[in-house]
């Protein structure tokens, strides 16, 4: 069927995230996990050993990556964790409600931990 079939609406495409990846990563395969906060959960200050994208699914969280200003991430919204880099912040946002994102850990073949938690 074409791209735009005139019975039904066009696809449409949003640009959510472009991240670069350290050109020495080779990336072999993907896990994909559903994570869930309780209401004010933190993280702690942590790191991934492999890029970490991800997509919030529901709620609100507190992001910030070493050198980069905290931001909050709503529904919708997708970030990214490069390799190796200190998170500051990954935090549920909300005292009340979970929050959901979905992470996607960009694997090598060797590589076996998906975070390092530094505190």
């Amino acid at each position: 069927m074409p791209a735009s079939h005139p019975d039904h609406a066009p696809i449409v495409r949003k640009p959510l995230l472009t991240a670069q990846l350290a050109s020495a990563k080779l990336c072999g395969r993907i896990e994909v996990k559903e994570i869930t906060f309780a209401p004010d959960q933190k993280t702690g200050l942590h790191l991934h050993p492999v890029p970490v994208i991800g997509y919030i699914a529901k709620g609100e969280f507190l992001f910030q990556v070493e050198g980069e200003a905290a931001r909050t991430l709503q529904a919708g919204d997708a970030f990214f964790e490069p390799a190796d880099t200190r998170v500051l912040h990954f935090d549920n946002a909300s005292e009340t409600a979970p929050g959901t994102f979905i992470a996607f850990y960009l694997m090598g073949a060797e590589d076996s931990e998906l975070i390092i938690m530094l505190e």
